[in-house]
Order: structure tokens, then sequence, then C-alpha cells
């Protein structure tokens, strides 16, 4: 067998169309009232990264990706959870217009809840806690073998996710990110944790996880390599995703820069977000 049957999962694509749909519907809709006559409600850019993220939430929750995850394979978890975490939550964040972002906020206890989940160092510490939780054998197992619970924990990676992005992507100015070499620490703090994690599947002499030691074999791949791959997408893949966008935020703070004029000041900017962050704890 080289893939799973096929199976086509329509909760997973009224999701994808639910949130594309809403997004195309508040754009034609709200967008012309909530900007000036001659700006777009959304630049051609905001549209593609939006449905890019979308398209990334279907890859990762259609056939066969979801199939190979839920009943074969550990490294095709792990790669559907990076594309849960690492690549679909930026880009979502990325596709969203200031004005629309500040209608979905506008509930003043949602908007409170997300200021306060996407302080750097509060949206760091979460989002590394959850996925320390997610793969800790008890918790992978229980939600293997009990669906919904998966789904739970896949939403919880994800809204975890999207906090951890916030400081580097925010689109709304009043929830701003962090200053350019403040981004680049961040990242790179973001870049380590998950290495200890990654180490233990990757170094592992035991299969971890009971449901994936007992699964049916594809491929021909073992149980101890299957975990071993597992643990080098986790390292290897997320963090190359990490250290490519610490790198676009490097020379993006370079050619700012160049245009500006160079300013020493500027490198008080990580002492300044280092110390508004360790005041609010």
């Amino acid at each position: 067998m080289t893939l799973p049957p096929w199976h086509l999962h329509p909760e997973v694509l009224a999701v994808g169309l639910v949130l594309e749909g809403a997004y195309l519907w508040a754009l034609a809709r709200l967008g012309p009232s909530a900007v000036p006559p001659d700006e777009p409600p959304a630049s051609r850019r905001q549209v593609i990264w939006f449905s890019s993220g979308v398209l990334v939430i279907l890859a990762a929750s259609l056939w066969p990706v979801h199939d190979l995850s839920e009943r074969y394979l550990l490294s095709a978890h792990m790669v559907q959870h990076t594309l849960i975490s690492l690549v679909a939550p930026p880009m979502l964040l990325l596709g969203m217009p200031a004005w629309l972002l500040r209608r979905i906020l506008a509930p003043r206890a949602l908007r409170a809840v997300v200021r306060q989940f996407t302080r750097p160092f509060i949206a760091l510490v979460v989002f590394n806690t959850v996925i320390v939780l997610t793969h800790w054998p008890a918790v992978m197992n229980l939600m293997l073998r009990h669906h919904p619970l998966h789904l739970v924990g896949h939403l919880v990676l994800f809204l975890s996710a999207t906090a951890m992005w916030w400081p580097v992507v925010s689109p709304l100015p009043e929830m701003p990110t962090l200053s350019y070499p403040g981004r680049m620490l961040y990242l790179f703090l973001q870049s380590i944790v998950p290495t200890v994690p990654a180490s233990f599947l990757t170094f592992g002499s035991q299969p971890l996880y009971s449901f994936y030691a007992t699964a049916p074999r594809i491929w021909g791949m073992s149980v101890l390599t299957d975990q071993t791959v597992a643990g080098l997408i986790m390292k290897l893949l997320g963090g190359a995703i990490l250290w490519t966008v610490l790198a676009v935020v490097f020379f993006k703070w370079y050619f700012v820069e160049q245009q500006d004029g160079w300013d020493e000041l500027k490198w008080r900017d990580v002492e300044r977000d280092v110390r508004s962050e360790l005041s609010k704890r």
C-alpha cells in the first residue's frame, strides 16, 4: 500500500469554505464602508496570503496528510503540526486587513484576551507549553484514540501559534509587532524550545507513543525510523521556517536602515522590548 484509502472529509472542506467565504464576503460587503473610497478593502497580496493560509489548513487536514498522521505515521503527524502551527497562522495574519481584524476583535472581552495572550513573553511561554503538552506521550496517545480530543488539541495548537506569531506579523498598529531586532531575538528564542521534544524523538531507543507502535506499518518504515524522521522534521523543518523568517526580518531591517540612515539608538529597542515585557509580568 502506497497511500491510505481516499476519504473526502467534508467537514474539513466546509470549514475551509466558511473561512474563505466569510473573508471574501467581508471584503466585498463591509470593506467599502471601512476604507476610504480610493483604497481597496484589501491588497492583492493580502488576499493571496489569506487564501494561501486557508489552503495550507486544508492540506494539513485532508487526505492524504490527515489519514497518514491519524492512522499510520508519526512523521506525517509532525508535518501536519508544522503546517498548523508554523505556516498557516502567519499567512492568515498577513492576509488580514487591519479594519477587518478590528471588527473581529470589537467585543471588549475578546480584545482584552487577545491583547494579553499576544504579549511576546506570554505568547512564547503559552505556545511552547502547548508544544510540550501536545507531544507528551500520554496526551498524544489520548488525542489519537479520541478524535474529538484531537480536534481540540489542533485548535489549541493553532490558536497558541497565532498568538506566538502576532509579535512578528501583527497587522494592528495599536497591537504592534516588536522592533526588528526584537523580532529576531524572539524568533531565535522560539527556535530553541522545540528542540527538546525533537531530541527525545530523534534519539529515542524505544517508541514514545504506543498508538504508533501498534499502528499498521506503511512504506516499510519501522516504528523507530518513523519516530526519528518525526524528530528531524520537528527540529530541522520547524527551525528552517523560523530561521527563514528571521533572515527576512534581518534584511528588511537592513534595507530600512539603508534608506533611513543608521541610528545606533535603535539597538536599544531590544532592551526596551525586554524591559517592557518584564515589567508586565
